[in-house]
């Protein structure tokens, strides 16, 4: 898979809420990852487009609307109408039993409600080791 650098980050669709995108943000700086935050409510067309212009390495979406599913199926669908095999996660108010679904729906790693900071570390540093 090769070293994972560079990392897009994402608020897609509606929500608000991006404390919790930040705090990892922060925390993926100070462990080394070049970092892009896009902000939030960006469509799943505008992070693509983003990961793709900054040469990411891997990109994670962050999602606290209850919305995971429809968000990360049209993720993986774009990815594969491209033809793109950067890694993608997710993360933010996922429940437990959601996980499965959306690591066969095309998500690298799913991250569920209550997932640490250095689960999230260990993930990158996994898969920069692959």
């Amino acid at each position: 898979m090769g070293k994972i650098k560079k990392v897009v980050l994402a608020k897609p669709g509606l929500d608000g809420h991006d404390v919790g995108v930040k705090v990892i943000a922060h925390a993926l700086i100070e462990n080394g990852y070049d970092v892009v935050y896009t902000g939030l409510r960006k469509s799943i067309e505008f992070i693509v487009d983003k990961a793709e212009k900054e040469n990411a390495d891997a990109i994670g979406l962050s999602i606290l609307s209850g919305t995971h599913k429809l968000i990360c199926q049209r993720m993986h669908e774009l990815m594969n109408e491209r033809n793109l095999h950067t890694p993608w996660f997710v993360g933010g108010n996922i429940p437990q039993q959601d996980v499965a679904y959306l690591e066969s729906h095309g998500a690298h790693k799913a991250f569920p409600t209550g997932t640490t900071i250095e689960e999230v570390l260990q993930y990158l540093h996994t898969i920069s080791n692959a």
